[in-house]
Order: structure tokens, then sequence, then C-alpha cells
């Protein structure tokens, strides 16, 4: 079948027989099968990638009070964090990570199952944190590395000289970037003696992982129907927001 753009629209779009349709399917088919196959094999080459040890000692804040990040594992040996870009003195968390967000709660669960635990951090006061929360309906949990060198540490936060050079260190190159806040997620393995290790962290489209309507929308016709927009995710709106904010904006402290 011919690909069709979302721009193009769905009119006029192929229409076949059942045995045609099918043997396209098939044809297709083969290429998912080489793309999962491909999955694993980078998946496997992730989990192969040496370790870093976590030599700092970060503080955390949290409801139930002051956390070191061994703590944020609880009871599990991994740990799964969404750096989530909600700086202090934003009016709400970004959107685009509100997007990632809302698609947490429902795997808590199933992730405890396999060893893992989750937490969101920001930078933002855990004030801040916990009224947007409840604004939201979320029940992850959720931390406040204000105050500390977390964020700038891993990645996701850049102080005024580097966003006054143009460039900084994001996503593993020197590269322009809009924002002093930038989303990712890191992944941590606690040893049975306490010791922290960093394993993994992934940014710019790589924090597609979590944002799983996405892969639900590329099954569909008209796919992320993205084209044209200013910014591939202009579409999206903090989920209250969906009916009564038309305008939207971009991540920052008015999105």
């Amino acid at each position: 079948m011919n690909a069709v753009t979302a721009d193009a629209g769905l009119a006029g779009h192929a229409v076949v027989p059942a045995e045609r349709w099918l043997a396209e399917r098939r044809r297709l088919l083969m290429r998912e099968k080489e793309l999962t196959r491909l999955q694993d094999q980078v998946a496997r080459e992730r989990r192969a990638l040496p370790w870093l040890r976590v030599e700092k000692d970060y503080l955390f804040d949290t409801p139930q009070g002051p956390r070191r990040l061994g703590e944020l594992f609880g009871r599990r040996s991994q740990l799964l964090v969404q750096h989530f870009m909600f700086a202090p003195g934003w009016e709400q968390g970004c959107k685009s990570c509100s997007f990632m967000a809302d698609h947490n709660d429902g795997a808590i669960a199933h992730l405890a199952q396999r060893d893992v635990a989750f937490v969101a951090i920001s930078r933002a006061p855990l004030a801040q944190i916990e009224a947007f929360r409840r604004r939201m309906g979320w029940g992850f949990a959720w931390a406040s590395s204000y105050g500390s060198d977390f964020n700038r540490d891993f990645g996701v936060n850049f102080d005024q000289d580097e966003m006054s050079s143009g460039q900084v260190n994001y996503n593993y190159v020197r590269q322009a970037f809009p924002h002093e806040e930038a989303p990712g997620v890191s992944v941590f393995y606690r040893d049975p003696t306490g010791a922290v290790f960093h394993t993994y962290s992934c940014y710019g489209r790589g924090v597609e992982v979590m944002m799983h309507t996405y892969p639900l929308l590329d099954l569909t016709p008209k796919g992320r129907d993205e084209d044209g927009l200013e910014y591939s995710m202009a579409w999206v709106r903090h989920h209250d927001r969906y009916e009564t904010d038309a305008a939207g904006a971009c991540c920052g402290s008015q999105g």
C-alpha cells in the first residue's frame, strides 16, 4: 500500500481486494519482525553497558521526609527516574513531561513485580510539586531535588553560563537547547551492600519510551499527525486543559 502523509489526508488512499491486502500486510509483518529483533538486540547491548558508581550523596525532599538516592529504591534493587521539567518558580510542570507522566501510575505495580521502583524528580520545591500533583491526580512517587546538583549532574539542567553560550551538553553532545530544563530518563541499580550505580540514561526522543500513547498512534491511519506543527508535540496539553487551553504553550513557566 502507498504511504499517505497526514497533510495529504486520507481521501484517495488505496483500497484493495482482500488477497492483495493480506499480501501487503504480510510484507509489512516481515519488517516489523526485523524491528522487533533489532530492539531485542539493542536491549541486550543496553544491559551490557558498564556502570558508574554514584559517589555523590544526593538528598531529596519527599512527602515522607528527606531521602537519599539509595532510599528512593524502597525494597527494590532497580530504580527508574523520570527527569520531570519543573523548575522553581514555574506555575506548572512541563506539559510534555506531564504527557509522559500520565502513563506512569498504571505501570507502577507491574514494574514492582520486576524489582523496579519508579520516581519522578524535579528541581521545584516539594510544595510546588505536591500542588501540581493534586491538580493532575497522579499517585506515583515524586521527589524534589531543590538545592542539589542532581539534575545538573545527570544532564537535565543548565546554568546561565551554558545557556548564554548558546550550547549545552545534552544527549551526549554539545547542542543548542531552548530551556534551562530538559527531559530525560535515568536508571540506577543498588547492590546488596547499598552501593548505587548509574546504569543508563536517555534523552531527546529516547524519552518516548515513556510515552505509550505514541506507539498506539503509530498504529492508526493518521499516525501522530504532527506534520506542519510548530514542533512535534505542539498539540499536547496538560490532560485537564484539552478543552479549555486551545492556544497551548511550550515547556516552561507557561507550559
